[in-house]
């Protein structure tokens, strides 16, 4: 491939790594990971509300990785509140999940910030081949994989039922699995709703991911859609050996 193409693969790459990376950062400083609504069941259950009634006792939550909102519906109006995960709910929450959900996030950052120098390196300077080169590339590009594995064995084997030999996509994936589990799993929802509740229970009446999760999900396609910007620049995936030589190696034993 021509040397100007190649230039505009690598600027594409590296343009989309650095969307990966701030696409990242806003979305960890949002409240826009989980909407929902909450049900005060012992309210509806005072009243034995049902049909129309039962939406005076139907709130809101919205939540991220570091603070939120609830609107708490018992009745008798709405009561708005704000909550934050740090330090005010580490004591209920599963706090080895959630912080480990932060670092993967920062992680992430880290290694989209640092892909998107060496695309821009390859594309306009004169990188050299074994670490700036296309391996370099290829390296920044999967090296999430292989972070995410060890971080999973040694930290997370105990909260998620997953086995040592399953293959975790990258970084983004990761955030995404450990962030659902603590949210369906362990009832991340509930558990705010009835934090420092005394009289009443809430109960989750309806949940779903918003815009900041889903943001993680397609800054994780990116660094796969950068490994094939890789590979359609003609440059061959590490670790591959051509087929001639693989023929010429089988040859030369069969005459000795």
């Amino acid at each position: 491939m021509p040397a100007p193409q190649k230039k505009i693969i690598f600027s594409i790459a590296g343009v989309l790594s650095l969307a990966c990376a701030l696409g990242t950062a806003a979305a960890v400083g949002t409240q826009r990971w989980v909407t929902g609504t909450m049900l005060c069941k012992t309210g509806a259950l005072l009243v034995n509300a049902s049909g129309p009634e039962l939406e005076k006792f139907i709130g809101q939550i919205r939540y991220g990785l570091f603070h939120g909102e609830r609107v708490r519906q018992c009745g008798l109006g709405g009561r708005a509140s704000q909550f934050s995960f740090f330090p005010d709910l580490l004591t209920i929450i599963p706090a080895s999940i959630h912080v480990s959900v932060v670092l993967f996030c920062t992680a992430l950052i880290v290694f989209a910030l640092v892909g998107t120098g060496f695309f821009m390196f390859n594309a306009f300077g004169s990188p050299y081949e074994t670490l700036h080169g296309p391996v370099g590339l290829y390296l920044w590009s999967f090296i999430a994989c292989e972070y995410s594995h060890l971080w999973l064995t040694a930290s997370t084997r105990l909260c998620l039922p997953i086995h040592d030999d399953q293959f975790i996509g990258s970084c983004g994936c990761l955030i995404l699995i450990l962030f659902s589990s603590e949210v369906k799993i362990h009832c991340l929802s509930e558990k705010i709703a009835n934090f420092k509740e005394g009289s009443f229970t809430f109960k989750t009446h309806s949940e779903q991911f918003a815009d900041s999760f889903w943001t993680i999900l397609v800054c994780s396609l990116v660094h796969v859609l950068n490994a094939l910007l890789i590979r359609f620049a003609g440059f061959e995936f590490p670790f591959t050996k051509p087929k001639d030589s693989e023929t010429t190696t089988g040859a030369v034993d069969l005459m000795y």
